[in-house]
């Protein structure tokens, strides 16, 4: 960001997930234009590595198990002690990696375990941590609240896609992130005008997936390509920003245009 409007110098963003593959570009980001990244996740030795690596000074690990009451508190306690909290990016997600099975896998096999699990991370916790965290969001001035949402939270998965491959795409995932998309045109209206509430909705991201995943989903893709986690650096910047002061309630696709058709 060039203009003053896009400069968050003296506010402080929390990211969940901080530390991941996607959160740590998005920490990244809002450090570049200025913020005070409170990175949040998991592994303390991963929040620590990821928050040590961000451009300028003041930078925070906070290792908190979001899917325990206790991690959520932990963040909660964390930002209030600090003192601060004017942009949250409610970034974590179930990935199926927590020794539960019945996630990424037919839906015959699929199990309520997970499918809760998945909820409780992806839906459950943006809105504890937004409700808890108000205070603090409305009492800087520029709040802003931004979920990572997905398009499978706008559109129904194309199953074909995943034909002759080991990968696949949960139930969980969708409800949430469609769901995630509903909470934040709720969130966008009761915390008006103090707060403002906006989601985005990565399209794929490459990660090394199967070749024929990839041909099938860059041919429905009109930008031709996956995305990569720098793809995001822009939207999560803008609606954490005063360039964005009259944007709320809206669930923005970032998908090469995937959802256009």
């Amino acid at each position: 960001m060039t203009t003053s409007q896009g400069d968050l110098s003296g506010r402080t963003a929390v990211v969940t997930g901080g530390a991941g593959p996607l959160g740590s570009v998005l920490s990244a980001a809002l450090a570049e234009a200025g913020a005070r990244v409170v990175v949040c996740d998991v592994e303390e030795e991963r929040c620590a590595a990821t928050a040590g690596a961000l451009p300028g000074r003041g930078h925070l690990p906070l290792a908190a198990d979001l899917l325990e009451p206790e991690g959520i508190s932990t963040v909660v306690d964390a930002l209030h002690e600090l003192g601060a909290c004017d942009v949250l990016v409610n970034n974590a997600a179930f990935t199926g990696t927590s020794g539960v099975p019945g996630y990424a896998v037919p839906f015959d096999e699929q199990t309520d375990e997970a499918f809760a699990l998945a909820l409780a991370l992806n839906l459950t916790a943006p809105f504890s941590l937004t409700r808890q965290l108000a205070p603090l969001l409305r009492a800087g001035g520029h709040g802003s609240v931004i979920n990572v949402s997905s398009i499978y939270g706008l559109v129904g998965p194309n199953m074909g896609l995943y034909e002759g491959t080991r990968m696949g795409n949960p139930a969980a995932y969708a409800a949430s992130k469609g769901g995630i998309a509903q909470l934040t045109r709720y969130l966008a209206t009761v915390l008006a005008p103090d707060v403002r509430v906006n989601a985005f909705a990565p399209g794929g991201i490459a990660r090394g997936q199967d070749e024929a995943f990839v041909a099938r989903y860059e041919r429905l893709t009109p930008l031709g390509r996956m995305g990569t986690e720098d793809d995001f650096r822009g939207v999560v910047a803008w609606l954490a920003s005063d360039a964005a002061a009259y944007v709320t309630g809206q669930v923005i696709a970032v998908d090469g245009g995937w959802t256009a058709w």
